[in-house]
């Protein structure tokens, strides 16, 4: 007896897959498992699988154990681990006959034997002539099956199959395709029989005539067939009338939406049927609501017009049926948005098509006319689905509350807009927008209609601006009424929807809304009111920054200077993203940077930063109240109100900064400014809260904007300020906001000859702490990237701006600090190598300049010979870092910068080559490093 046919085996491959199908314990379905997988890779795994699909003992196998032989005989055949049999024609004769036995079994059985079929037949030489020549001995069930799966084997090569190339695969096809005429006329030979020829119910077996179909017409079964041939084939009628049927409907609408795709010829036979698809099938879904039969007959005509847009756009009856029924779809309320997200192609691409036309031709005008009450009524449904329901209702007020698939949809529906904006005409598309006619009383509005309305208003505001049209804003500014004279309590949260998307217009329109002075008042109290809410913060703060961009000649008025001083002293409650708290201190800068009052001017930005002066006073106050620091909480939001108000004050000096250059702020108004701020922020540097990280970086966030705008000012100071971020830095070393804050410093002033003592003294503290001293391997770098960042940030800017003296007199702490960065670029972190060898660039750079300036080699007291010789000492230490580097995890993300910092090296080393420079360096010391590297 063959091991194969045992039946001891046979009993134990019975019990393991019952194990693993049915044991209760994970370890037994592991167990079952790992015994299946052996026994698969054994080479008795053919014979037992065919022995079992053949067997004709009573009673016969478990459905499990015969799916799982079937499942084995597909897998072995399908690997490129495991060769084909000998006996190939046998096995091919074996899985028929296991087809035959099964073909009215459970389907998933007789589809894996079909899968196995189809496999061998791709595997083995003559597979499909083979296949084909015994497929008339199969029951119709069968070879519907294999006829189904059969062409699927062309699409396979994305599976993760690889034991078959692209060239057999191809063959495969073209073989199948040969044999295409035959399956055609069995499946309309199928879809003729009378009801129970084969004891399959209709409905099913229709079902399985249109997967078959629809799988040859994937594989190209009707490639090269005439346009009028194949539009009046028997089964594409069959296929059609099956839409009726809702048990084939899905895959009834697979079949013609593929064809449409496939062949251009088409789209004009199906654009005939239209009024029938939307009588007889359409109205009747939406009336009862079936959503499935909508979807699909919506899938379908949308592939038909974007198919042929040019053919809709002729606008015959049929097409105009199609629009129709189209915009039904549209209009159709479900619970998400996919049937109307899924018809916008289709109009983008016939809007786009009826715009391409030559406008100045009668037939661009009369196409135009013609579709005009068909994107008017478009837009009009496409405004009810994109209404937030719950604006008129209660809700939390979160953005949350807008559901995902709306928001996606209003997404994807600004091109779509523009383009109906272009073919109404940006008048007639605002006129559309502005009047419904709704009620003057605030009770009676309707806000979820305006709301919706004012984002489509705002999604096109590039196009109508570029149109120029007149537009009457008196509608926005009636809203703009109701609203600014509402407090946050007489709201809900999702109606500060409605702000957000009126904020979106103010912004987009502020130059039109703004040339009106009656206007700035009630726009600016409405932002004041919109900026109040989490939802409608950002849009608010970007369009008052806009106005008072658009504004800036009516700013100078009290009534309006005193909004913008109520808006920015609101803001301590803390209440808003810090983004957008710098938001608006950077739009009130810029409006009281344009008072033409230079005395008016300087006391009102006096205000407007005294306005953020209290947050951070009060947490200095907090160091001579223990009691109010032991109170966590009290303390924790102290400390978030400083932080904002400290990036409030670097906001305002950053746009100063941008206003100085223009000449809009003199030094009287600086000096105003910098007397406020100064004592303020040095309490703060010198007080026990800048143990905080939140509050140190913001502390030297503000005081680097604020050296920006008033360097002259700080100057004096450089001493002080160094040495209080050095000794800060000692004290809290993971902050590396002091290293960032001083290399802004020695960029701005570093090169004063009368500094040089200090930048040395600043650098020797800095090098002096643990937390640099321990950058001594690449694990140590990993864990501080940031630190490492700060640290080549700040010595970069040491050696391009301080004095020759700083730089010999810290040649030490220099070349220290050169082969730290070799050491860092090894480390696995990306950003922190890069800027590693950043560093050690800037380095080669420096060397470069002073050597082609100096030719003849300087005395050691020269900024470029102490560079070059650190480079001559660290050079065999940095060529096994960048090597180790090249070499290691993430290599190719700094090929470029090592690559460019080796050039630079061999650049330096070839021209001290041809100077008085060799003794220091030359070509011989680059190749004697890479010798020993």
């Amino acid at each position: 007896m063959d091991v194969a046919e045992s039946p001891d085996l046979q009993a134990q491959l019975a019990a393991a897959v019952h194990a693993l199908n049915h044991a209760s314990h994970p370890s037994a379905r592991l167990a079952a498992n790992q015994w299946l997988l052996g026994l698969q890779r054994s080479p008795h795994a053919w014979a037992l699988a065919v022995s079992l699909l053949a067997s004709a003992d009573h009673p016969s196998p478990s459905a499990d154990l015969l799916f799982f032989a079937a499942q084995m005989l597909r897998r072995k055949i399908q690997s490129p681990d495991y060769s084909l049999p000998d006996n190939a024609a046998q096995l091919l004769d074996a899985l028929l006959v296991a087809a035959r036995r099964f073909c009215l079994a459970p389907p998933r059985l007789l589809t894996q034997i079909c899968l196995a079929l189809a496999a061998l037949a791709l595997r083995a030489e003559g597979g499909v002539d083979g296949l084909f020549a015994r497929m008339p001995h199969l029951p119709d069930p069968a070879l519907l099956e294999l006829l189904t799966v059969l062409p699927e084997e062309v699409a396979q090569d994305e599976s993760g199959d690889t034991g078959v190339d692209s060239a057999t695969r191809c063959r495969f096809a073209r073989e199948l395709l040969m044999h295409a005429p035959a399956v055609l006329e069995f499946l309309l030979a199928q879809s003729e029989k009378p009801a129970a020829a084969d004891g399959v119910p209709l409905h099913e077996r229709n079902h399985r005539i249109l997967r078959c179909l629809l799988s040859w017409v994937r594989a190209g079964c009707f490639s090269g067939a005439p346009a009028s041939a194949l539009a009046a084939h028997p089964l594409l009628t069959f296929a059609f009338n099956s839409l009726q049927a809702f048990f084939s409907f899905e895959v009834a609408i697979e079949v013609m939406t593929e064809l449409v795709s496939q062949y251009q010829e088409l789209p004009q036979a199906f654009l005939s049927k239209m009024p029938y698809i939307r009588e007889v099938l359409l109205l009747p879904a939406l009336a009862n609501r079936s959503e499935k039969i909508i979807a699909g007959l919506t899938s379908l005509m949308c592939e038909v017009g974007q198919a042929a847009p040019g053919l809709v756009a002729e606008g015959s009856n049929e097409a105009l049926s199609l629009s129709d029924a189209l915009l039904r779809c549209v209009a159709f309320s479900s619970e998400d948005w996919e049937i109307a997200e899924s018809t916008l192609q289709f109009w983008c691409s016939l809007a786009h098509c009826i715009l391409g036309i030559d406008e100045q031709t009668s037939k661009r005008n009369a196409t135009q006319e013609l579709f005009l009450p068909v994107f008017s009524s478009l837009l009009d449904a496409l405004l009810f689905r994109a209404q937030i329901i719950d604006i008129d209702e209660h809700c939390t007020g979160r953005v949350s509350s807008i559901p995902d698939g709306l928001v996606q949809f209003r997404l994807n529906l600004e091109e779509l807009l523009v383009d109906i904006c272009l073919l109404l005409g940006a008048p007639a598309y605002i006129n559309k927008l502005l009047s419904s006619g709704w009620g003057l009383a605030s009770q009676s509005i309707p806000w979820k209609e305006v709301e919706v309305r004012m984002y489509a208003l705002s999604m096109v505001a590039d196009t109508i601006l570029q149109d120029g049209s007149p537009f009457d804003f008196s509608v926005v500014m009636h809203f703009v009424n109701i609203l600014s004279s509402r407090t946050p309590a007489e709201l809900n949260g999702c109606q500060f929807l409605v702000y957000k998307s009126f904020g979106d217009v103010i912004g987009s329109y502020s130059k039109w809304l703004s040339s009106s002075k009656s206007n700035i008042k009630p726009l600016l109290l409405f932002c004041a009111s919109g900026i109040s809410k989490s939802i409608s913060s950002n849009s608010c703060s970007v369009a008052l920054r806009k106005l008072c961009e658009d504004a800036s000649s009516f700013i100078h008025e009290p009534p309006i200077l005193d909004i913008l001083f109520w808006i920015s002293e609101g803001m301590g409650e803390g209440n808003l993203r810090i983004e957008d708290e710098e938001e608006i201190i950077s739009a009130i800068t810029h409006a009281l940077c344009s008072i033409l009052d230079k005395e008016l001017r300087k006391t009102s930005l006096a205000r407007l930063l005294c306005s953020s002066y209290s947050a951070v006073e009060k947490i200095i106050d907090i160091d001579r109240d223990e009691l109010l620091r032991q109170n966590s909480s009290a303390y924790a939001q102290a400390l978030n109100i400083a932080v904002r108000g400290l990036h409030r004050m670097g906001a305002l000096f950053s746009h100063l900064a941008m206003s100085i250059t223009s000449g809009l702020i003199d030094d009287d108004t600086i000096s105003v400014l910098f007397g406020i701020f100064w004592p303020l922020l040095e309490k703060l540097t010198q007080s026990s809260h800048m143990e905080n990280t939140s509050l140190s970086t913001a502390a030297c966030r503000s005081l680097s904007s604020a050296i920006h705008s008033c360097g002259q000012h700080f100057q004096i100071l450089l001493p002080k300020i160094l040495e209080c971020l050095s000794m800060n830095f000692l004290l809290y070393q993971r902050h590396d906001c002091f290293l960032r804050t001083a290399a802004n410093m020695i960029e701005e002033f570093g090169h004063k000859e009368e500094y040089s003592v200090v930048c040395v003294r600043t650098i020797e503290t800095f090098s002096s702490a643990a937390s640099l001293s321990n950058l001594n391997s690449s694990y140590t770098c990993d864990q501080e990237p940031d630190l490492i960042e700060a640290y080549a940030n700040f010595t970069s800017a040491f050696i391009r701006c301080c004095p020759k003296e700083a730089i010999v007199a810290s040649r030490s702490l220099l070349e220290l600090s050169f082969q730290k960065a070799a050491i860092c670029s090894t480390a696995m972190h990306q950003g922190a190598a890069l800027v590693a060898i950043s560093y050690m660039s800037c380095f080669f750079d420096a060397s470069l300049t002073d050597v082609l300036e100096s030719p003849e080699c300087p005395s050691d007291e020269s900024r470029g010979a102490v560079l070059v010789q650190i480079l001559a000492r660290c050079g065999e230490g940095l060529m096994f870092n960048v090597f180790y580097a090249l070499l290691g995890v993430s290599a190719l993300s700094r090929v470029h910068k090592s690559a460019t910092m080796l050039q630079k090296l061999a650049a330096l080393c070839s021209l001290c080559e041809r100077t008085m420079w060799k003794g220091i360096l030359c070509w011989d010391s680059l190749c004697g490093w890479l010798q020993t590297t």
